[in-house]
C-alpha cells in the first residue's frame, strides 16, 4: 500500500524554508552555486536557486551531474547504466557548493557526486541538500539541509515525483517487495 508523505505544497514550503537556511548559514548567497543530481534533484536545484535569487536578489548559478560513471558499482552491475550530461556551466573554485538530491538512502550516490564535483576544482565548501532523509546509512555521509526525515525500513521505496518530469509534486512511502 501506498501513503503519500508531501504533496506539491509540502515540498514548495520545504524548498523556501531550504533556500532560508542556505542563507542565513552561508550569510547571503555571494559565492553560492546549487548543483542537482539526475534526474530529480536537478529539478529541486533549480526551484531551490529561483526562490534564493529572489530572496537575495542575485543570479545564482545552477548545475546538473549525472553521477553513473562515478558510482562505485559501475562495474559490477549487470545493466550499463544510460549515462546523461553533467553540466556544470561555470567555476566551482572557491564556491560554496549546494549539492541537491531528491532521496538520501545509502549515501553512495552522494559520495560519487561529490568525486565528481573535485574533478571541477576545489570548491571552499560543499553543503547537501536533500528533499527526504530515509536513513540507512551505508557510508558516513549526512545531509546539511533536510526536508524531511523518514523513517523507513530496507524493503520500503520513497518515491519523489516532480511535476516537470512526472506531472506532479508529491513523495510517495511504498511498501515495495521484501527480498
Amino acid at each position: 500500500m501506498d501513503r503519500k508523505i508531501l504533496d506539491g505544497g509540502d515540498i514548495k514550503r520545504i524548498l523556501v524554508r531550504m533556500a532560508h537556511e542556505v542563507i542565513e548559514v552561508n550569510r547571503g548567497a555571494k559565492d553560492v552555486v546549487v548543483i542537482g543530481i539526475r534526474t530529480r534533484g536537478v529539478y529541486l536545484a533549480q526551484r531551490l536557486a529561483k526562490i534564493m535569487e529572489e530572496i537575495e536578489g542575485v543570479q545564482i548559478p545552477v548545475g546538473s551531474l549525472d553521477i553513473n560513471l562515478y558510482r562505485d558499482d559501475f562495474q559490477t552491475r549487470a545493466e550499463q547504466p544510460v549515462v546523461g550530461r553533467t553540466e556544470i556551466p561555470f567555476d566551482v573554485l572557491e564556491k560554496i557548493v549546494i549539492l541537491v538530491d531528491d532521496v538520501l538512502f545509502s549515501g553512495r550516490t552522494v559520495r560519487a557526486a561529490l568525486d565528481e564535483i573535485i574533478d571541477f576544482g576545489r570548491p571552499k565548501a560543499i553543503q547537501l541538500a536533500v528533499l527526504v532523509d530515509r536513513g540507512h546509512r551505508e557510508l558516513p555521509i549526512r545531509a546539511d539541509y533536510i526536508g524531511k526525515r523518514l523513517s523507513t525500513s530496507r524493503h520500503q521505496e520513497v518515491i519523489v515525483k516532480v511535476r516537470e518530469e512526472d506531472g506532479v509534486d508529491e513523495v510517495i512511502l511504498s511498501e515495495g517487495v521484501e527480498a
